[in-house]
């Protein structure tokens, strides 16, 4: 049997009553509030903190496309866990997923994800597309493969 490990992170936190719709279940945006403070956290446990990568190198990973599959409703006072962890990498782009279960039993709840474009910004005014380089790009795959 092969079994693949990978590099995953793990946030907790309890929902509380502003991250509430009137029907008492978590207001959908607060899940991609959660999932993008997630990917931080993700690329900072690999020491690839993106406000560094910005000021330091002129690239961010932006945000290209991010969604969400909804089984259960979140309700006050669950506490909750967002397992992150990379699902593919291409030249340019990083595909995060971030599954999100209630503590109390392990259910899984949503299941999201980002697909996030390494771009060069060096030019505010025209931000470009660039294949994810090569340092980062190594950081990047041992974590999906954990070798």
């Amino acid at each position: 049997m092969n079994v693949t490990l990978m590099k995953k992170t793990t946030v907790k936190r309890q929902i509380v009553w502003g991250d509430l719709d009137p029907l008492g279940i978590v207001f959908y945006p607060r899940y991609y509030e959660w999932i993008d403070a997630s990917g931080h956290v993700f690329f900072q446990s690999l020491n690839l903190s993106l406000e560094n990568l910005w000021k330091e190198r002129r690239i961010i990973f932006g945000l290209l496309e991010t969604g969400c599959r909804y089984h259960l409703p979140g309700r006050y006072n669950e506490w909750i866990e967002i397992v992150t962890y990379i699902d593919d990498i291409s030249d340019k782009v990083v595909l995060l997923r971030h599954d999100i279960s209630r503590v109390s039993d392990m259910v899984l709840m949503v299941e999201g994800f980002e697909k996030r474009i390494c771009l060069d910004v060096s030019d505010p005014l025209k931000f470009n597309a660039i294949d994810i380089p090569q340092d980062i790009r190594t950081i990047l795959s041992k974590a999906q493969s954990c070798d």
